[in-house]
């Protein structure tokens, strides 16, 4: 009786080392398996910069200037740009800086939320990277620099040479789900 358990129980035991040795793989060979499955459908090319800049054509015969704005409401924080402004080809991917840094001697979460001038120039903006798309939880006097990747597309109305991007940071309060853009 005692043998017939053992046997009984090397073979389970066999058995689930199988298994777990094919979960195993199986995790592995998902991650190729889902990149790809996500480039034939288009799911999540937000996070692939070349995607979208490659359905983008650059207009190399204007120009826009880009101002960024940055600020606060009710925070402890600073919060600017690295810099304030830029010109680029519509078309063109950008990448820009911002820092923030909590001058309290507390944790603090925000959030900031962009405003664009003109006002439809959400309609032509494409964020691949943002700040603003999670919280930011800061330590006391911790100093952040955060990436804003985007592209302006080629569509922007031919009059509009000038643009605004702002951001405001306002704190969360603790528990806070971050807002939805």
């Amino acid at each position: 009786m005692v043998e017939a358990n053992s046997k009984s129980n090397i073979l389970m035991m066999k058995k689930l080392l199988i298994f777990t040795l094919i979960m195993f793989v199986f995790g592995y060979a998902l991650v190729p398996f889902y990149e790809k499955f996500c480039e034939v459908t288009g799911i999540n090319n937000l996070l692939q910069p070349d995607v979208l800049a490659k359905d983008n054509r650059v207009d190399e015969d204007r120009w826009i200037a880009i101002e960024f704005d940055a600020n606060v409401r009710g925070l402890p924080w600073q919060f600017k740009p690295l810099q304030t402004s830029a010109r680029i080809h519509p078309g063109e991917p950008i990448n820009v800086m911002y820092e923030i840094t909590n001058n309290s001697d507390r944790e603090v979460t925000g959030q900031a939320i962009p405003s664009y001038s003109p006002r439809f120039l959400d309609k032509h903006l494409k964020k691949f990277e943002c700040f603003c798309f999670t919280k930011q939880v800061l330590k006391p006097n911790e100093t952040l620099q955060m990436p804003v990747q985007f592209v302006i597309d080629s569509e922007l109305p031919a009059e509009i040479n000038t643009v605004t991007i702002s951001y405001t940071f306002f704190e969360l309060p603790a528990g806070a789900s971050p807002v939805k853009k």
